[in-house]
């Protein structure tokens, strides 16, 4: 009976084995291969599907853009050594401190970094231009006098007639202060704030003038930070005046060092401040904000979304930490009049500053150095804190602009259509659908739409949802993303979307 059992038993495996063998000899092979989603979505059909199959709700991975590893690779912690010890050589670089002395004030630093943007420019073919803008400030409150002004500005030209206006800015400012922003007489080294900006900035110019770009990218020094963010009021101004169609702007400010007064050394990770609430917001455009979302989705937040994004894939060795707020608790940088004057903009800074190496006397108390010397910047990281931003600066210049004038109507209805202006770009490929969850912090999903204008999302509610669009061109380089408004409702006996809703 025993044996009789075991010869059934053996028959059953026998045959269990068989079968599981057939089965994966007729199962297709897509079948087999299919990829579980990262989430179940809704399928989505819409007017694209009929000229290009859309892609899955899958986050859709861009093209490697061949030239940045070339620029990333070029950035070298040497000559941002140099720099910064130039700088720090000329004793202070207070905006009230002399002009005319060769060796000494912010007159020698003005001097030395127009002629080291001259040299920058001669790699890159004569598509790089420099300029001295010069301004009289008036009497202010940390300006007693009225005192000249000099922004640094070196302009790399655009090859794409349809792109050469659109302007990207970077920015570190020259200046340095002791404890008071008025004592124009002491030693002021200012050797991480913010030499190390300004040192970015020129090797971002070096590295990146022989390249040719869509777009243009100006890299600019400025003086007057410490006094009230003097030079680049000034610049933000006149480009508002002249119609300058900056697309996005980057201040470099305290970049230099790793190691936090807190003790923490982190030399992967910067910082990237960026507004919710629109500085220019309307009334009109908070009431419509209110009643329809879009507090986290103001252009210089899709802008650090599109740092973090992209840097992090030419520079994996950084993370970019994404700070909710327009600059750190109570302060302010260069980047606030650009937000003011309507362009986007953020700062990059290092994660965990040292407060007795910034605005303060140098001197020892205690044992303890106080000022702002080179000794306490970490060049490998200033140079790699450079890197992350040329990688998305070059990104941007050679992407499409961001779409415009993206919509969908705030009719009732399970589906969201959207729509949006065609790019003018000759080289564009098409657009891509992103979207997200409310609550998550930067776009998980996006969908291949086709070279269209319009496109529905099939029952995925705008209710439940953040969309956007983006464009990319033929090379895969991919736009920032926009984030849509909504056109007045259709529905027969309902109000137009200016905020206040209609009764439900």
């Amino acid at each position: 009976m025993r044996s009789t059992r075991i010869v059934w038993s053996f028959r059953l495996l026998s045959f269990c084995l068989l079968s599981c063998l057939c089965f994966a000899l007729v199962v297709p092979t897509s079948w087999a291969q299919q990829e579980t989603p990262a989430r179940v979505t809704a399928p989505a059909v819409g007017k694209s599907s009929r000229r290009r199959t859309a892609g899955s709700g899958k986050h859709v991975i861009p093209a490697r853009n061949t030239q940045i590893p070339k620029i990333v690779s070029q950035v070298d912690p040497g000559n941002i050594e140099r720099t910064i010890r130039k700088l720090v050589s000329f004793g202070t670089r207070n905006t009230l401190s002399e002009q005319n002395n060769p060796n000494r004030g912010i007159g020698a630093a003005r001097d030395w970094l127009y002629g080291e943007f001259i040299k920058a420019a001669q790699r890159s073919g004569g598509r790089m231009t420099v300029e001295k803008q010069t301004f009289e400030q008036p009497k202010a409150a940390r300006v007693p006098e009225p005192t000249m002004l000099t922004n640094i500005v070196a302009t790399l030209k655009g090859n794409q007639p349809e792109s050469v206006n659109r302007v990207y800015v970077v920015s570190g400012h020259y200046d340095s202060m002791c404890t008071l922003p008025t004592d124009a007489k002491c030693d002021a080294p200012g050797a991480n704030d913010d030499a190390s900006g300004t040192a970015a900035v020129l090797e971002m110019a070096r590295v990146m003038a022989p390249f040719s770009f869509d777009a243009t990218i100006i890299f600019m020094t400025v003086p007057g930070e410490e006094q009230g963010l003097l030079g680049a009021t000034h610049f933000a101004e006149e480009a508002k005046k002249n119609n300058m169609d900056i697309e996005a702007m980057f201040t470099n400010d305290i970049i230099g060092s790793s190691l936090g007064g807190n003790g923490v050394r982190d030399p992967h990770t910067v910082r990237v401040f960026s507004e919710g609430v629109p500085s220019n917001e309307t009334t009109q455009e908070a009431t419509t904000r209110r009643s329809v979302g879009g507090e986290n989705d103001s252009p210089s937040r899709q802008l650090a979304r599109f740092i973090k994004e992209t840097s992090e894939r030419y520079v994996p060795s950084m993370k970019v930490w994404m700070i909710y707020r327009r600059d750190r608790y109570g302060r302010g940088g260069d980047h606030q009049p650009f937000l003011e004057r309507g362009y986007a903009a953020v700062r990059f800074t290092e994660p965990n500053e040292n407060y007795q190496h910034q605005h303060q006397n140098v001197r020892k108390e205690n044992g303890i150095q106080y000022g702002d010397l080179p000794e306490f910047d970490d060049f490998n990281y200033i140079a790699n804190v450079a890197r992350v931003n040329a990688a998305a600066l070059a990104v941007l210049a050679s992407a499409p602009a961001r779409p415009k004038t993206v919509t969908f109507p705030t009719s009732l209805s399970n589906d969201t259509p959207i729509k949006w202006d065609d790019n003018k770009e000759p080289d564009i490929a098409g657009y891509e659908i992103v979207w997200r969850d409310t609550t998550e912090a930067v776009w998980t999903h996006s969908r291949a739409v086709g070279n269209t204008n319009t496109y529905t999302m099939k029952g995925m509610s705008k209710d439940n949802y953040f969309f956007g669009v983006r464009a990319v061109d033929k090379e895969g380089n991919r736009s920032p993303v926009s984030y849509p408004r909504p056109v007045p409702r259709t529905r027969p006996g309902t109000t137009p979307a200016t905020g206040t809703s209609p009764p439900d």
